[in-house]
């Protein structure tokens, strides 16, 4: 690792106000994915703020009904917090499928928010890559790229984000909260992170001196039933393949409430919008989960290695809406 200088702000805001003062500080609470990149000189801050004290650690039920996780709870505490397993299970399920005890007992909301993604080439030095050091090149693209995206890649990048607990929050509409030396303010979650395009480097809109203080989870009462499916090369801890975050809401046989997110496709959570607007006054049957399934994945844009991915991420899809249409339950 490189020489840094660290420090223990008493506050978000002195927080916020030490990040702004120094561009090149970052702010570190859990660690589990910063201190993977310093030892391999990824990241090298001139100082590291520690937020890990800071009172950003509950989850309380705001006047309107929604779910306020702060920013320093840890992802042990939100997968077994019972709230989130009764109203907001497909969160619950993500998380436990995520990592491991140890990461997650560690890991923190706010820092799986911003964790980079894990493209061996973005790791390794000895190669280029756009993210790492913009305008050097992208190697996947050519190169071993099975694991990489599908849709919303660009040709200056196609790596993929890398959370489960993000493609939830993307489905159940969370609201990313953040405080700054100019104030606070709210991010819808679709406008948190963002596609590569030609800026690689950035994955997501913060200002600069933004730090999270929290994640707030709309009244899921219509969505009791989400479920999330991952698809993965092996049990154990592991990245997704195509992960996919779904809730089904039904009126007889005819959907009136639908949320569908993919992971392990794209260089953000993606959602599946079109697809959902389609299903919207369907009957529930095969044929119309099928064609949803075609929309959400008309601009895929598959690589050398990964076209399977297209056909995957269909087939979950569709098993990830029959299960909660069913009530929900284990994929």
């Amino acid at each position: 690792m490189n020489n840094f200088t660290y420090c223990l702000p008493k506050s978000a805001l002195e927080a916020a106000n030490q990040k702004m003062s120094d561009p090149a500080a970052q702010f570190i609470a859990g660690g589990t994915n910063l201190v993977d990149r310093l030892k391999v000189f990824l990241d090298k801050p001139s100082q590291l703020i520690d937020i890990s004290q800071l009172n950003l650690q509950t989850i309380e039920t705001t006047a309107d009904g929604s779910l306020r996780l702060g920013a320093l709870v840890t992802n042990t505490k939100v997968a077994e917090n019972q709230d989130i397993r009764r109203h907001y299970p497909m969160l619950a399920r993500a998380i436990l499928s995520g990592a491991s005890q140890q990461i997650r007992n560690m890991a923190t909301v706010g820092g799986n928010l911003l964790q980079r993604t894990r493209c061996p080439y973005y790791y390794d030095r000895a190669f280029p890559c756009n993210k790492r050091e913009p305008e050097t090149g992208c190697p996947a693209i050519e190169g071993m790229n099975r694991n990489h995206a599908i849709l919303g890649s660009s040709e200056h990048c196609v790596a993929v984000h890398p959370s489960d607990m993000c493609v939830a929050l993307a489905a159940l509409d969370a609201v990313v909260e953040v405080i700054s030396p100019q104030g606070t303010r709210q991010i819808p979650f679709s406008d948190f992170h963002r596609l590569p395009k030609n800026r690689p480097e950035k994955d997501t809109h913060l200002e600069p001196g933004e730090l999270i203080t929290a994640v707030t989870l709309p009244d899921s009462s219509k969505n009791p039933s989400g479920v999330y499916l991952k698809i993965r090369d092996r049990a154990s801890y592991s990245f997704a393949l195509v992960s996919v975050a779904a809730s089904i809401n039904l009126d007889g046989d005819k959907i009136e409430g639908v949320r569908v997110a993919l992971g392990g496709v794209a260089h953000k959570p993606w959602r599946a919008t079109e697809a959902e607007e389609f299903l919207i006054g369907k009957s529930f049957e095969e044929n119309s989960l099928t064609e949803a399934a075609d929309i959400a994945l008309q601009q895929a844009q598959p690589l050398s290695q990964n076209q399977f991915k297209v056909e995957l991420a269909k087939r979950a899809i569709i098993r990830a809406l029959k299960v909660s249409a069913q009530g929900g339950g284990i994929v």
